[in-house]
């Protein structure tokens, strides 16, 4: 009876820290890529090479180089005969793939990233954001002044993956018994819309900056599927949250400095009546198998807002150290853990 032996196929450290150096060739072959169009001009069959450079209006040679690339990193196939294929991620690219990653790929490597990643060793020194100091001015001002597709890209990254998220999130919650649903910072309002769908009797809020509330979700506005079940709020709710409800969610908002993410929680409190559940739902940087991606956020989000994702304690900190009575915490999925809270009488 003969054996198989089992090789490693972990890279060496040398030849592995050579790959991680060159870790910014890989994220721009796939914002090329996401850009090109590559993905979506692919069939379902493999492509010479020529025909899909055609589609995408690029050179053949150049366009192999770009695919050989991404296909060691398993975004297409090279096949044997030199035609390309699609893998799962290259199909992620898709902008009609139900789960595409296509405008979060593109977000993760807008200009102004190039700019600010070579300074994050002062970033780390300083503990403060840089972002600032390579623009000129605040982060969020830039981007809805100065960068206007810059800014879409980043309202369609949100709105998807909000989207995606937000089913994973009805599935979760027990919401037997409440009448009332609050999304606060809930961006276009895919959360609170798909709890609304799953529950018939419920009725719902959406809280959110004006200029973001005014593009809510079409089943919330006016003639909307859902708009006589909700109420949208613009608001900040660092400022002020005028909303009573039986649950109130919040997710991934509580990423800004601890002053912000203390008052927003404090604003929770204080809206909220004796009883109620606050569900935070925020990405992890330990105790999940996306660390890889998590981590590298909490370092983007320091780089531009001073921000930072959190570890399970620190979560379990904030919203103890805001009154909040902490009981289970729950993965949503891959990406997200649920800090279920209530309001002490």
């Amino acid at each position: 009876m003969t054996t198989v032996e089992q090789v490693d196929q972990t890279p060496p450290p040398p030849m592995r820290l050579r790959e991680l150096v060159f870790g910014a060739a890989c994220a721009a072959a796939v914002r090329a890529a996401a850009r090109l169009g590559v993905a979506d001009a692919l069939d379902d069959r493999p492509m010479e090479v020529e025909d899909l450079a055609a589609a995408v209006k690029t050179q053949p040679h150049t366009l192999r180089r770009l695919l050989r690339a991404l296909s060691c990193q398993g975004v297409f196939v090279e096949n044997p005969d030199g035609t390309f294929g699609h893998t799962e991620m290259s199909r992620l690219l898709r902008e009609d793939d139900p789960h595409s990653l296509r405008y979060i790929a593109l977000w993760c490597t807008e200009p102004w990233t190039w700019a600010v990643w070579p300074q994050l060793d002062e970033a780390v020194r300083s503990g403060d954001n840089v972002f600032e100091n390579v623009y000129g001015r605040e982060f969020f001002a830039y981007l809805n002044e100065e960068a206007p597709e810059s800014a879409h890209v980043f309202n369609r990254a949100m709105t998807t993956s909000s989207a995606q998220s937000a089913r994973d999130v009805a599935e979760l919650l027990d919401l037997r018994g409440v009448t009332s649903v609050a999304d606060i910072g809930g961006g276009q309002g895919q959360v609170v819309a798909s709890l609304l769908e799953k529950h018939p009797a419920l009725h719902g809020t959406l809280l959110d900056l004006p200029g973001v509330v005014e593009n809510a979700d079409a089943r919330l506005r006016d003639g909307g599927a859902l708009a006589e079940r909700v109420r949208i709020v613009p608001g900040d709710c660092r400022q002020d949250i005028p909303v009573q409800a039986d649950v109130y969610i919040i997710k991934n908002i509580l990423e800004w400095d601890d002053e912000s993410t203390r008052r927003a929680l404090a604003n929770v409190r204080k809206a909220a009546r004796p009883g109620a559940r606050v569900i935070v739902i925020e990405n992890l940087v330990d105790d999940t198998p996306s660390m890889r991606f998590t981590t590298a956020m909490d370092l983007l989000l320091l780089l531009n807002v001073g921000g930072a994702k959190h570890t399970r304690q620190s979560m379990v900190d904030r919203l103890t150290d805001a009154g909040l009575v902490i009981g289970e915490v729950r993965p949503v999925n891959a990406y997200l853990h649920a800090f279920e809270c209530t309001v002490p009488a």
